[in-house]
Protein backbone atom coordinates (compact mmCIF):
# COMPACT_ATOMS: atom_id res chain seq x y z
CA UNK A 1 0.00 0.00 0.00
CA UNK A 2 2.67 2.16 1.20
CA UNK A 3 4.56 1.90 -2.77
CA UNK A 4 0.45 2.17 -4.16
CA UNK A 5 0.87 5.39 -2.36
CA UNK A 6 4.27 6.76 -3.35
CA UNK A 7 3.22 6.08 -6.93
CA UNK A 8 -0.23 7.92 -6.98
CA UNK A 9 2.10 10.85 -5.06
CA UNK A 10 4.89 11.08 -7.63
CA UNK A 11 2.08 11.21 -10.44
CA UNK A 12 0.69 13.83 -8.73
CA UNK A 13 3.65 15.83 -8.57
CA UNK A 14 4.76 15.59 -12.32
CA UNK A 15 0.75 16.30 -13.36
CA UNK A 16 0.81 19.40 -11.37
CA UNK A 17 4.36 21.03 -12.67
CA UNK A 18 5.45 22.62 -16.02
CA UNK A 19 6.70 21.23 -19.08
CA UNK A 20 9.11 23.58 -19.95
CA UNK A 21 10.67 24.99 -23.31
CA UNK A 22 12.68 27.82 -24.56
CA UNK A 23 11.22 31.68 -25.62
CA UNK A 24 13.07 30.86 -28.67
CA UNK A 25 10.62 27.32 -29.59
CA UNK A 26 8.33 27.93 -31.31
CA UNK A 27 5.50 25.16 -31.89
CA UNK A 28 4.11 24.10 -35.76
CA UNK A 29 1.17 21.67 -36.33
CA UNK A 30 -0.87 21.52 -39.33
CA UNK A 31 -4.22 19.91 -39.57
CA UNK A 32 -7.01 18.73 -41.13
CA UNK A 33 -10.28 20.38 -41.68
CA UNK A 34 -11.28 17.61 -39.17
CA UNK A 35 -8.71 19.07 -36.42
CA UNK A 36 -6.36 16.02 -37.36
CA UNK A 37 -3.04 16.54 -36.93
CA UNK A 38 -0.55 15.73 -39.92
CA UNK A 39 2.54 17.80 -39.67
CA UNK A 40 4.59 19.01 -36.44
CA UNK A 41 7.62 20.16 -36.08
CA UNK A 42 11.03 19.20 -33.01
CA UNK A 43 9.10 21.71 -30.33
CA UNK A 44 5.70 20.01 -30.34
CA UNK A 45 7.51 16.60 -30.74
CA UNK A 46 9.20 16.86 -27.58
CA UNK A 47 7.33 19.21 -25.73
CA UNK A 48 4.53 17.16 -25.60
CA UNK A 49 6.27 13.88 -24.95
CA UNK A 50 4.28 11.36 -27.50
CA UNK A 51 5.79 9.59 -30.28
CA UNK A 52 5.48 10.66 -33.53
CA UNK A 53 3.17 7.91 -34.16
CA UNK A 54 1.10 8.96 -31.82
CA UNK A 55 0.47 12.70 -33.06
CA UNK A 56 0.32 11.83 -36.38
CA UNK A 57 -3.47 10.95 -37.33
CA UNK A 58 -4.13 11.33 -34.09
CA UNK A 59 -7.25 14.51 -33.12
CA UNK A 60 -5.15 17.94 -31.51
CA UNK A 61 -7.00 17.50 -28.62
CA UNK A 62 -4.54 14.72 -27.49
CA UNK A 63 -2.85 17.45 -25.86
CA UNK A 64 -5.80 19.63 -24.55
CA UNK A 65 -5.53 20.02 -20.71
CA UNK A 66 -8.67 19.30 -18.92
CA UNK A 67 -8.19 23.12 -16.89
CA UNK A 68 -9.35 24.50 -20.28
CA UNK A 69 -12.82 25.68 -20.73
CA UNK A 70 -14.98 24.82 -23.50
CA UNK A 71 -15.95 27.71 -24.45
CA UNK A 72 -12.47 29.14 -25.39
CA UNK A 73 -12.27 25.88 -28.25
CA UNK A 74 -16.30 26.92 -29.07
CA UNK A 75 -14.83 30.54 -29.94
CA UNK A 76 -11.79 29.41 -31.24
CA UNK A 77 -13.12 27.13 -33.99
CA UNK A 78 -15.78 29.49 -34.73
CA UNK A 79 -13.67 32.16 -35.97
CA UNK A 80 -11.77 29.21 -37.99
CA UNK A 81 -14.73 27.92 -39.85
CA UNK A 82 -15.15 31.44 -40.43
CA UNK A 83 -12.10 31.57 -42.44
CA UNK A 84 -10.77 34.25 -39.88
CA UNK A 85 -7.12 33.46 -37.73
CA UNK A 86 -7.15 33.56 -34.44
CA UNK A 87 -5.08 34.05 -31.38
CA UNK A 88 -5.83 32.65 -27.86
CA UNK A 89 -3.82 31.46 -24.42
CA UNK A 90 -4.10 27.77 -24.36
CA UNK A 91 -3.17 25.62 -21.25
CA UNK A 92 -1.80 22.23 -22.83
CA UNK A 93 -1.13 18.24 -21.52
CA UNK A 94 1.67 16.80 -21.99
CA UNK A 95 2.01 12.53 -22.35
CA UNK A 96 3.39 12.84 -18.81
CA UNK A 97 0.62 14.91 -17.51
CA UNK A 98 2.95 18.29 -17.46
CA UNK A 99 1.16 21.34 -18.45
CA UNK A 100 3.00 24.10 -20.22
CA UNK A 101 1.07 27.13 -21.41
CA UNK A 102 1.17 28.52 -25.25
CA UNK A 103 0.01 31.59 -26.58
CA UNK A 104 -1.81 29.48 -30.07
CA UNK A 105 -1.80 31.35 -33.48
CA UNK A 106 -4.34 29.36 -35.63
CA UNK A 107 -5.35 30.01 -39.47
CA UNK A 108 -7.01 28.57 -42.41
CA UNK A 109 -5.43 27.47 -45.00
CA UNK A 110 -6.29 24.77 -48.03
CA UNK A 111 -7.12 21.57 -46.84
CA UNK A 112 -7.27 22.82 -42.48
CA UNK A 113 -5.52 24.58 -40.24
CA UNK A 114 -2.23 25.93 -39.30
CA UNK A 115 -1.42 26.55 -35.80
CA UNK A 116 1.87 28.62 -34.59
CA UNK A 117 2.31 28.79 -30.66
CA UNK A 118 5.31 30.95 -28.66
CA UNK A 119 5.72 31.04 -24.97
CA UNK A 120 3.65 33.78 -23.10
CA UNK A 121 5.20 35.61 -20.55
CA UNK A 122 3.24 38.64 -20.19
CA UNK A 123 1.33 39.64 -16.74
CA UNK A 124 -1.79 39.18 -19.12
CA UNK A 125 -1.17 35.74 -18.90
CA UNK A 126 -2.10 35.89 -15.44
CA UNK A 127 -5.46 37.43 -15.86
CA UNK A 128 -6.53 35.39 -18.90
CA UNK A 129 -5.55 32.16 -16.57
CA UNK A 130 -7.81 33.53 -13.81
CA UNK A 131 -10.31 33.91 -16.19
CA UNK A 132 -10.07 30.90 -17.49
CA UNK A 133 -10.48 29.11 -14.00
CA UNK A 134 -13.74 31.36 -13.54
CA UNK A 135 -14.96 30.16 -16.80
CA UNK A 136 -14.90 26.28 -15.70
CA UNK A 137 -16.02 26.42 -12.71
CA UNK A 138 -19.22 28.27 -14.25
CA UNK A 139 -18.97 25.77 -16.64
CA UNK A 140 -18.91 22.54 -14.08
CA UNK A 141 -21.30 24.55 -11.82
CA UNK A 142 -24.12 26.15 -14.27
CA UNK A 143 -23.70 23.03 -17.04
CA UNK A 144 -22.82 25.70 -19.22
CA UNK A 145 -22.89 24.77 -23.31
CA UNK A 146 -20.13 25.47 -24.97
CA UNK A 147 -21.80 28.46 -26.67
CA UNK A 148 -23.32 30.04 -23.65
CA UNK A 149 -19.14 29.55 -22.04
CA UNK A 150 -18.10 31.56 -25.35
CA UNK A 151 -20.23 34.38 -24.62
CA UNK A 152 -19.19 34.16 -20.92
CA UNK A 153 -15.86 34.47 -22.05
CA UNK A 154 -16.70 37.36 -24.13
CA UNK A 155 -18.20 38.99 -21.16
CA UNK A 156 -15.12 38.15 -18.68
CA UNK A 157 -12.72 39.85 -21.15
CA UNK A 158 -14.90 43.10 -21.69
CA UNK A 159 -14.79 43.35 -17.91
CA UNK A 160 -10.70 43.72 -18.16
CA UNK A 161 -10.77 46.28 -21.03
CA UNK A 162 -11.27 44.29 -24.16
CA UNK A 163 -14.35 45.88 -26.32
CA UNK A 164 -14.57 42.78 -28.34
CA UNK A 165 -12.23 39.36 -28.65
CA UNK A 166 -10.70 41.13 -31.92
CA UNK A 167 -9.25 43.61 -29.59
CA UNK A 168 -8.00 41.56 -27.00
CA UNK A 169 -6.16 38.83 -29.55
CA UNK A 170 -4.79 42.24 -31.50
CA UNK A 171 -3.26 43.10 -28.13
CA UNK A 172 -2.15 39.66 -26.62
CA UNK A 173 0.13 38.68 -29.87
CA UNK A 174 1.31 42.50 -29.74
CA UNK A 175 2.01 42.07 -25.86
CA UNK A 176 3.40 39.01 -25.76
CA UNK A 177 5.38 40.12 -28.50
CA UNK A 178 7.13 42.37 -27.22
CA UNK A 179 7.72 40.97 -23.61
CA UNK A 180 9.70 37.82 -25.70
CA UNK A 181 11.98 39.81 -27.72
CA UNK A 182 13.01 42.29 -24.97
CA UNK A 183 14.01 39.21 -22.72
CA UNK A 184 15.74 37.87 -25.96
CA UNK A 185 17.88 40.25 -26.19
CA UNK A 186 16.32 41.03 -30.14
CA UNK A 187 14.17 44.39 -31.12
CA UNK A 188 10.51 44.19 -33.21
CA UNK A 189 11.01 44.42 -36.56
CA UNK A 190 9.98 48.23 -38.32
CA UNK A 191 6.73 46.90 -39.37
CA UNK A 192 5.81 45.60 -35.51
CA UNK A 193 6.75 49.02 -34.07
CA UNK A 194 5.16 51.03 -36.49
CA UNK A 195 1.74 48.63 -35.47
CA UNK A 196 2.02 49.60 -31.82
CA UNK A 197 3.34 53.41 -32.25
CA UNK A 198 -0.77 53.74 -34.11
CA UNK A 199 -2.16 51.22 -31.71
CA UNK A 200 -0.84 53.03 -29.01
CA UNK A 201 -2.11 56.60 -30.67
CA UNK A 202 -5.82 55.09 -31.26
CA UNK A 203 -5.16 54.29 -27.43
CA UNK A 204 -4.57 57.97 -26.53
CA UNK A 205 -7.58 59.16 -28.93
CA UNK A 206 -9.96 56.55 -26.46
CA UNK A 207 -8.24 58.37 -23.48
CA UNK A 208 -9.06 62.30 -25.30
CA UNK A 209 -12.49 60.71 -26.02
CA UNK A 210 -13.23 60.44 -23.07
CA UNK A 211 -12.15 63.06 -21.72
CA UNK A 212 -13.95 65.03 -23.81
CA UNK A 213 -17.28 63.67 -22.87
CA UNK A 214 -16.78 64.65 -19.64
CA UNK A 215 -15.62 68.64 -20.32
CA UNK A 216 -18.86 68.66 -22.77
CA UNK A 217 -21.27 66.94 -20.12
CA UNK A 218 -19.66 69.51 -17.65
CA UNK A 219 -21.11 72.91 -20.10
CA UNK A 220 -24.31 71.10 -20.30
CA UNK A 221 -26.02 73.00 -17.48
CA UNK A 222 -25.37 76.18 -18.93
CA UNK A 223 -28.25 77.01 -21.24
CA UNK A 224 -30.57 76.17 -18.19
CA UNK A 225 -28.33 78.72 -16.03
CA UNK A 226 -28.39 81.25 -19.05
CA UNK A 227 -32.10 81.09 -18.62
CA UNK A 228 -32.66 81.29 -15.40
CA UNK A 229 -30.12 84.51 -14.67
CA UNK A 230 -32.53 85.52 -17.92
CA UNK A 231 -35.53 85.72 -16.46
CA UNK A 232 -34.24 87.80 -13.75
CA UNK A 233 -32.01 90.13 -15.38
CA UNK A 234 -34.42 91.51 -18.55
CA UNK A 235 -37.46 91.06 -20.09
CA UNK A 236 -38.86 87.93 -22.19
CA UNK A 237 -36.98 87.68 -25.54
CA UNK A 238 -34.31 89.29 -23.99
CA UNK A 239 -30.84 89.18 -25.59
CA UNK A 240 -29.84 86.67 -22.77
CA UNK A 241 -32.66 84.56 -23.65
CA UNK A 242 -31.70 84.40 -27.00
CA UNK A 243 -28.34 83.35 -26.94
CA UNK A 244 -29.52 80.64 -24.28
CA UNK A 245 -31.72 78.83 -27.16
CA UNK A 246 -28.52 79.61 -29.56
CA UNK A 247 -26.66 77.35 -27.03
CA UNK A 248 -29.01 75.10 -26.29
CA UNK A 249 -29.00 74.02 -29.92
CA UNK A 250 -25.74 73.93 -30.07
CA UNK A 251 -25.33 71.35 -27.37
CA UNK A 252 -27.67 69.34 -29.07
CA UNK A 253 -25.52 69.18 -32.19
CA UNK A 254 -22.71 68.25 -29.65
CA UNK A 255 -24.58 65.68 -27.96
CA UNK A 256 -25.01 64.02 -31.22
CA UNK A 257 -22.03 64.24 -32.18
CA UNK A 258 -20.38 62.83 -28.90
CA UNK A 259 -22.68 60.07 -29.77
CA UNK A 260 -22.27 59.61 -32.82
CA UNK A 261 -18.21 59.30 -32.48
CA UNK A 262 -17.59 58.02 -29.10
CA UNK A 263 -20.87 55.57 -28.28
CA UNK A 264 -21.44 51.84 -29.88
CA UNK A 265 -19.80 49.45 -31.58
CA UNK A 266 -20.31 51.04 -34.71
CA UNK A 267 -19.46 54.72 -33.99
CA UNK A 268 -16.52 56.64 -35.51
CA UNK A 269 -14.21 55.81 -32.94
CA UNK A 270 -14.50 52.07 -32.78
CA UNK A 271 -14.56 51.66 -36.37
CA UNK A 272 -10.87 53.11 -36.76
CA UNK A 273 -9.61 51.18 -33.56
CA UNK A 274 -10.79 48.02 -34.54
CA UNK A 275 -8.99 48.68 -38.23
CA UNK A 276 -6.10 49.44 -36.73
CA UNK A 277 -6.72 46.42 -34.29
CA UNK A 278 -6.96 44.14 -37.29
CA UNK A 279 -4.44 45.52 -39.36
CA UNK A 280 -2.00 45.27 -36.19
CA UNK A 281 -2.74 41.24 -35.44
CA UNK A 282 -2.31 40.36 -38.65
CA UNK A 283 0.83 42.40 -39.43
CA UNK A 284 2.41 40.38 -35.96
CA UNK A 285 1.03 36.81 -37.30
CA UNK A 286 3.43 37.84 -40.20
CA UNK A 287 6.21 37.94 -38.03
CA UNK A 288 5.62 35.33 -36.16
CA UNK A 289 4.59 33.24 -39.20
CA UNK A 290 8.22 34.67 -41.13
CA UNK A 291 10.61 33.15 -37.60
CA UNK A 292 8.30 30.08 -38.21
CA UNK A 293 9.48 29.48 -41.78
CA UNK A 294 13.04 30.20 -41.27
CA UNK A 295 13.12 27.41 -38.33
CA UNK A 296 11.82 24.73 -40.55
CA UNK A 297 14.49 24.78 -42.65
CA UNK A 298 16.53 23.71 -39.85
CA UNK A 299 16.31 20.69 -40.38
CA UNK A 300 18.27 19.05 -37.27
CA UNK A 301 16.04 16.84 -35.72
CA UNK A 302 15.05 12.81 -36.29
CA UNK A 303 11.95 12.99 -38.54
CA UNK A 304 10.08 10.43 -39.50
CA UNK A 305 9.83 10.21 -43.01
CA UNK A 306 6.58 10.87 -44.19
CA UNK A 307 7.14 14.66 -43.12
CA UNK A 308 8.34 16.71 -45.53
CA UNK A 309 9.76 20.34 -43.38
CA UNK A 310 11.10 21.94 -46.27
CA UNK A 311 7.36 21.91 -48.37
CA UNK A 312 5.76 22.94 -44.82
CA UNK A 313 8.30 26.20 -44.41
CA UNK A 314 7.11 26.85 -47.76
CA UNK A 315 3.25 26.70 -47.38
CA UNK A 316 3.72 28.85 -44.48
CA UNK A 317 5.95 31.30 -46.64
CA UNK A 318 3.06 31.41 -48.98
CA UNK A 319 0.22 31.95 -46.69
CA UNK A 320 2.60 34.50 -44.93
CA UNK A 321 2.83 36.32 -48.70
CA UNK A 322 -0.97 36.24 -48.72
CA UNK A 323 -1.04 37.71 -44.96
CA UNK A 324 0.71 40.67 -46.64
CA UNK A 325 -2.21 41.60 -49.08
CA UNK A 326 -4.53 40.91 -46.36
CA UNK A 327 -2.53 43.04 -44.19
CA UNK A 328 -2.17 45.83 -46.94
CA UNK A 329 -6.34 45.43 -47.21
CA UNK A 330 -6.69 45.95 -43.70
CA UNK A 331 -4.52 49.31 -43.81
CA UNK A 332 -6.57 50.30 -46.30
CA UNK A 333 -9.45 50.07 -43.99
CA UNK A 334 -7.41 52.29 -41.65
CA UNK A 335 -6.64 54.97 -44.17
CA UNK A 336 -10.15 55.02 -45.09
CA UNK A 337 -11.49 55.48 -40.99
CA UNK A 338 -8.54 57.79 -40.58
CA UNK A 339 -9.83 60.13 -42.84
CA UNK A 340 -13.66 59.89 -41.51
CA UNK A 341 -12.35 60.20 -37.98
CA UNK A 342 -10.96 63.10 -39.36
CA UNK A 343 -13.70 64.82 -40.98
CA UNK A 344 -15.60 63.96 -37.87
CA UNK A 345 -13.27 66.44 -35.65
CA UNK A 346 -13.51 69.22 -38.40
CA UNK A 347 -17.12 68.90 -37.39
CA UNK A 348 -16.73 69.24 -33.70
CA UNK A 349 -14.19 71.91 -34.43
CA UNK A 350 -17.09 74.26 -36.31
CA UNK A 351 -19.71 73.34 -33.06
CA UNK A 352 -16.42 74.91 -30.54
CA UNK A 353 -16.49 77.70 -32.89
CA UNK A 354 -19.91 78.37 -32.71
CA UNK A 355 -19.42 78.38 -28.97
CA UNK A 356 -16.60 80.99 -29.02
CA UNK A 357 -19.05 83.19 -30.97
CA UNK A 358 -21.56 82.80 -27.97
CA UNK A 359 -19.22 82.99 -25.26
CA UNK A 360 -18.04 86.27 -26.89
CA UNK A 361 -22.06 87.50 -26.78
CA UNK A 362 -22.00 86.62 -23.51
CA UNK A 363 -18.90 88.84 -22.38
CA UNK A 364 -20.51 91.61 -24.11
CA UNK A 365 -24.16 91.22 -22.10
CA UNK A 366 -22.32 90.56 -19.03
CA UNK A 367 -20.24 93.64 -19.35
CA UNK A 368 -23.31 96.06 -20.22
CA UNK A 369 -25.03 95.20 -17.16
CA UNK A 370 -22.51 95.92 -15.09
CA UNK A 371 -22.91 95.14 -11.37
CA UNK A 372 -26.05 93.18 -11.68
CA UNK A 373 -24.76 90.86 -14.79
CA UNK A 374 -22.46 89.11 -11.78
CA UNK A 375 -24.08 85.78 -12.04
CA UNK A 376 -23.56 85.94 -16.13
CA UNK A 377 -19.95 85.98 -15.33
CA UNK A 378 -19.88 83.13 -13.62
CA UNK A 379 -21.98 81.62 -16.70
CA UNK A 380 -18.70 83.18 -18.59
CA UNK A 381 -16.49 81.86 -16.85
CA UNK A 382 -17.45 78.34 -17.15
CA UNK A 383 -17.94 78.09 -20.77
CA UNK A 384 -13.92 79.80 -20.77
CA UNK A 385 -12.84 76.77 -18.74
CA UNK A 386 -14.83 73.68 -20.52
CA UNK A 387 -14.54 75.49 -23.94
CA UNK A 388 -10.64 75.51 -23.76
CA UNK A 389 -10.48 71.81 -22.17
CA UNK A 390 -12.43 70.94 -25.37
CA UNK A 391 -9.95 72.67 -27.53
CA UNK A 392 -7.19 71.35 -26.23
CA UNK A 393 -8.33 67.95 -26.49
CA UNK A 394 -9.72 68.53 -29.77
CA UNK A 395 -5.96 69.64 -31.22
CA UNK A 396 -4.80 66.70 -29.27
CA UNK A 397 -6.81 64.15 -31.33
CA UNK A 398 -5.95 65.80 -34.37
CA UNK A 399 -2.48 65.43 -33.71
CA UNK A 400 -2.93 62.02 -33.11
CA UNK A 401 -5.06 61.04 -36.29
CA UNK A 402 -1.71 62.76 -37.85
CA UNK A 403 0.38 59.88 -36.20
CA UNK A 404 -1.78 57.12 -37.04
CA UNK A 405 -2.25 58.61 -41.30
CA UNK A 406 1.29 58.72 -40.97
CA UNK A 407 2.45 55.14 -39.82
CA UNK A 408 -0.14 53.55 -42.07
CA UNK A 409 2.07 55.49 -45.15
CA UNK A 410 4.83 54.02 -43.39
CA UNK A 411 3.44 50.28 -43.42
CA UNK A 412 2.39 50.40 -46.68
CA UNK A 413 6.22 51.03 -47.56
CA UNK A 414 6.94 47.97 -45.40
CA UNK A 415 5.09 45.80 -46.94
Amino acid sequence: MTELNHEFSAAANVSASEALFHLTEVFYSRTDTRGVIRCGNSVFHRVSGFEWDELLGAPHKIVRHPDMPKGVFQLFWDQLKAGKPIGAYVKNRAKNGRYYWVFALASPIEGGYISIRIKPSSDLLQKVSAIYERLLQREQSEGLSPAKSAECLLEMLEDIGFSNYEAFQSTAIATEQQVRVRQLGRTLSPLQQRFLEMSHAIDQVQNEATELTEAFKSIRTVPMNMRIIASRLESAGGPISAISVNYSQMLEDMSTWVTTFVDGDNCVFARIRNAILSSQFLGFVYGIEEEMAELLQTLDYNYPDSLDLKAEANLIEAHRRAYISETARALSDVEQEAKRFGRSVLDMKRYVTGLSSTRMMCKIESASLSDSGAALSGVVDQLDAGQNEIEERLSRVVELNSVIQSNTAMLRSLL
